[in-house]
């Protein structure tokens, strides 16, 4: 699958999910600003992929029009807890990079499952995504919207709520349709 096909996927999700159902109060603004960055990094090499979260990191640092990035591994980390590691390693790189109360990591995948969960509960969807993706967050941005949005430490809870309602059925549908989803001529 080509790069754009693999992007407009993860756009249809964020726009058909995230934002839809405002899992994330900020998205919507962010993609009406077109400050959001979608980056595939396809190579499936641990080194190379941690070296495109520093570049990227980088990339954020000297262009303040872009809020954020989303990073894509269509065909890496498939499995999740090859994806956990993944995770663990990009937070201690960017705090050994020096980005630590700069940059922060939240983590999607397909087969994303919280801890204590079981892996059918429908709130493990909050965090999956048509693939995995390393969602790279400006701190300071999200420190100055959350002072600003009553009740912030409540948002999980109603995204936990919102998907056990929507159920599991539904949110997998909404999830395959991401793939089958063609980007307009």
């Amino acid at each position: 699958m080509s790069q754009s096909l693999i992007i407009h996927s993860v756009q249809h999700w964020l726009t058909h999910f995230v934002i839809q159902h405002n899992i994330c109060p900020f998205a919507r603004r962010e993609q009406q600003r077109n400050s959001i960055r979608f980056i595939c990094l396809d190579n499936g090499n641990l080194q190379q992929d941690l070296e495109g979260l520093i570049v990227e990191a980088d990339y954020l640092d000297n262009h303040a029009e872009t809020e954020t990035s989303l990073l894509i591994f269509p065909a890496a980390y498939q499995d999740f807890d090859d994806f956990l590691d993944l995770v663990a390693i990009a937070d201690d790189l960017l705090i050994e990079q020096g980005y630590q109360g700069i940059y922060q990591l939240a983590s999607f995948h397909p087969d994303y499952c919280f801890d204590g969960v079981s892996q059918d509960d429908a709130s493990n969807y909050t965090n999956r995504s048509p693939y995995p993706i390393l969602h790279l967050i400006r701190e300071a941005s999200i420190e100055q919207v959350l002072s600003h949005y009553p009740d912030p430490e409540n948002i999980p809870l109603r995204n936990i709520a919102l998907t056990r309602e929507l159920g599991s059925n539904y949110l997998q549908a909404l999830l395959n349709a991401c793939h089958q989803s063609k980007p307009e001529s």
